[in-house]
């Protein structure tokens, strides 16, 4: 298990994160690892928040984290105004969001997947893929 230390530099978060490839799949898992190691105050992390610039995001679906590697939201539904907070960043600040969204991806295996989420854990995918385009809240 490697837990990686939480970056809190703005200049570093708010850089675009590049696609993973296959040989990223160590810094998927650190960050596994480093949102287990912070679930009483994490839902979800990005690659960029444990200082890789890679587009690989792992949420909580339940009660295992999930990995989304390169993942692009492809519809969305439901449009409402969120408050949020974030491990990298004090308070908490409005976003708009959707209830429900379909997004596709690859999964720990490196296998195309395409997944409806609905609710928080919608919420909280998309709020980790703002991270990977250097979207701060």
């Amino acid at each position: 298990m490697t837990v990686k230390k939480i970056i809190r530099d703005q200049l570093i978060l708010s850089r675009k994160s590049n696609d993973a490839t296959k040989q990223d799949i160590a810094v998927a898992f650190n960050l596994k690892d480093t949102l287990l190691a912070n679930k009483q105050k994490a839902a979800g992390l990005a690659a960029n928040m444990i200082g890789e610039n890679k587009n690989i995001i792992v949420v909580f679906s339940g009660i295992q984290p999930i990995i989304l590697i390169n993942p692009k939201i492809i519809a969305k539904a439901g449009e409402y105004r969120a408050k949020e907070g974030c491990l990298s960043l004090l308070g908490e600040r409005e976003a708009i969001r959707y209830d429900e969204i379909s997004v596709l991806f690859y999964n720990e295996r490196f296998e195309k997947e395409e997944k409806v989420f609905k609710g928080f854990v919608a919420e909280a995918i998309q709020h980790e893929i703002d991270h990977c385009q250097g979207i701060l809240i």
